[in-house]
């Protein structure tokens, strides 16, 4: 029994002209509130969430709450699961078996390839259809106009009924499951690592009293590459420069430890670098 994965069932009126066919959602967070205020589904939305505390956030939505989530989700044919990423398979696997055949399930959690596989190969196996979605930017600010990639061999199907809830900014990216999942994952990388250097480079900063002149340096050294261009001069420069700069981030990570900040993305830093110069020399 899933403990912490909240359950949101969407399921529009019988008289609907915008959603025609029955919705659900799992995951009543800040993604699927942000996803219902926009849509304005209202009176549209039935849910049902294991959080007791969310049921007020549903009643200010004008959602209307189910007595079981199984229930709903037996006769949706549009799933949308946005639970925690430890819960995204758990969740895949306990809903197979009430699912309508032929429901698509529209998994938008951020997880690995590998674990949207077996989510699909649980929810394939009671005959619904898996797609394979990822966000590409943060929900709040930008709702349902967030940009959604899509992967499966039901993809264009999920498009139209997706866009029927009002998303708007959504592309395909083939028909392997995984696709779609392989290029949010990857792309983390660089997102939340860079977020993680931020903290690490401001701790020691603002412990040295140098953060406004490290900003400012940072500024006037910035140059605005495409990604294309950037990330093959940044591996060619290490690749060529990777042993040195490695070497003087070992004193970088030296400076760090002295201002009492962990070098932890630093010593990564160190790795790469000498494993980038090392794999160079040795082709």
């Amino acid at each position: 029994m899933l403990t912490t994965t909240n359950w949101l069932v969407l399921s529009p009126p019988c008289k609907s002209a915008k959603m025609e066919l029955p919705v659900a959602i799992i995951g009543f967070g800040e993604a699927a509130s942000t996803f219902a205020r926009g849509g304005d589904w209202r009176e549209r939305a039935c849910a049902f969430d294991i959080d007791p505390s969310r049921t007020s956030a549903m009643r200010d939505l004008g959602i209307r709450a189910a007595s079981t989530a199984g229930e709903a989700v037996r006769s949706a044919s549009l799933v949308i699961s946005l639970v925690t990423a430890d819960q995204a398979l758990a969740a895949a696997r306990q809903s197979a078996a009430s699912l309508a055949p032929g429901a698509l399930w529209c998994d938008m959690n951020s997880v690995a390839p590998d674990t949207k596989c077996a989510a699909a190969e649980a929810v394939q196996a009671g005959g619904a259809r898996y797609i394979d979605v990822a966000v590409l930017a943060p929900v709040s600010g930008t709702g349902l106009h967030v940009p959604l990639l899509l992967a499966g061999p039901d993809a264009a199907s999920a498009e139209a009924a997706l866009r029927a809830l009002g998303f708007d900014n959504i592309s395909r990216c083939g028909a392997e499951i995984g696709r779609a999942s392989a290029v949010k994952m990857i792309r983390s990388v660089m997102i939340k690592g860079v977020e993680a250097l931020t903290d690490e480079m401001m701790q020691a900063a603002q412990q040295a009293g140098v953060a406004a002149e490290v900003l400012a340096s940072l500024d006037a050294t910035e140059r605005p590459f495409p990604w294309t261009v950037r990330a093959a001069y940044n591996c060619e420069r290490m690749e060529k420069h990777g042993l040195r700069r490695a070497a003087e981030m070992e004193e970088s990570a030296k400076t760090l430890q002295s201002l009492g900040v962990e070098p932890t993305m630093t010593r990564g830093t160190i790795q790469r670098q000498r494993d980038a110069a090392r794999r160079k020399a040795a082709q």
